[in-house]
């Protein structure tokens, strides 16, 4: 079996390049692995790098080095191939998908990643623009995603002022949204504050709005945030983030689906696992193919009671 490493040198805060190569050497050369360490150089070059070793048709388990960015391009270009299982030997700064294992911590432990479980997990379809395994949403905490990405880079600014200053322009441009929501036939119409597709349960940094979410229910996880004015988004904010979207059902609804298709004409932005895309329409739906995942050994993602 082979196992090839996949690093994305623009993950986090610096290249970790150097890093992620001793520790890899340093964990594979004494069990006489066969193993290859390639380094992005492009957006969207992990993703060929992964299809290029479903199409060698070999045993493969591949290392997503990096942040979730890097772990969804990896899955993207997995995608649809038997003979690869994947995994996130994480670099980034928010790693949230992981967060779902009871010890994510083992991730970043070499040694016990080489010695993994696997599990067939669920995938969310992205329209026709890829696939997330994680959350996807649509609306004001996408919004500020994407602008974020904009402010990170100017000068003096950290990466929490970024945020800060992103949430701030993004307020100000307004909350809500005019947004048609399908979900398995039911539609809904009006201004919108928020959707989250759910197939995992952190995203954002460590955001938890689906606490019960399980990546291989054969489901999706979708909470509507209805129209809010600035000081019920203070409250609302606060429940959602902490998963508590059950204390408030005048403002937040829960469904579960398989597909769902969302009409946003304003600002129709995207954030699918991290990565910002742009689409006025687009339709989310419960992935055909399945992904390989490994992880740690004795470790667990059931949801705790």
């Amino acid at each position: 079996m082979k196992h090839l490493f996949i690093v994305n040198p623009a993950a986090g805060k610096y290249d970790r390049t150097e890093e992620f190569t001793r520790r890899i050497r340093a964990a594979c050369d004494p069990r006489q692995l066969d193993y290859e360490i390639r380094v992005s150089s492009h957006k969207g070059n992990c993703a060929e790098f992964a299809r290029e070793a479903g199409e060698r048709g070999e045993e493969c388990r591949i290392y997503a080095c990096g942040g979730d960015g890097t772990l969804n391009e990896v899955v993207c270009g997995a995608a649809g191939y038997p003979n690869l299982s994947v995994t996130h030997f994480p670099g980034g700064s928010g790693n949230d998908f992981i967060r779902i294992f009871d010890d994510p911590s083992a991730f970043s432990d070499l040694d016990r990643l080489l010695d993994a479980e696997e599990s067939l997990l669920d995938l969310i379809r992205v329209g026709d623009l890829g696939y997330s395994l994680n959350i996807c949403s649509m609306g004001i905490d996408a919004r500020v995603a994407a602008a974020q990405s904009r402010y990170k880079h100017l000068p003096l600014i950290s990466g929490a002022g970024a945020y800060n200053l992103s949430l701030v322009m993004t307020l100000l441009k307004g909350i809500t949204r005019p947004c048609s929501v399908s979900l398995d036939g039911k539609t809904l119409s009006g201004k919108q504050t928020l959707i989250c597709v759910a197939n995992g349960r952190f995203y954002g940094g460590g955001w938890l709005p689906m606490p019960d979410a399980m990546p291989d229910s054969g489901v999706l996880d979708v909470l509507v945030v209805k129209k809010v004015n600035l000081l019920q988004l203070l409250k609302v904010i606060g429940v959602y983030k902490h998963g508590r979207y059950k204390d408030l059902p005048q403002f937040i609804d829960h469904y579960r689906v398989t597909e769902l298709h969302i009409e946003s004409p304003c600002d129709p932005i995207v954030n699918a696992d991290g990565e910002i895309l742009n689409a006025t329409g687009i339709t989310l739906s419960l992935a055909k193919e399945k992904l390989r995942f490994f992880y740690p050994k004795g470790l667990s993602y059931a949801a705790k009671p």
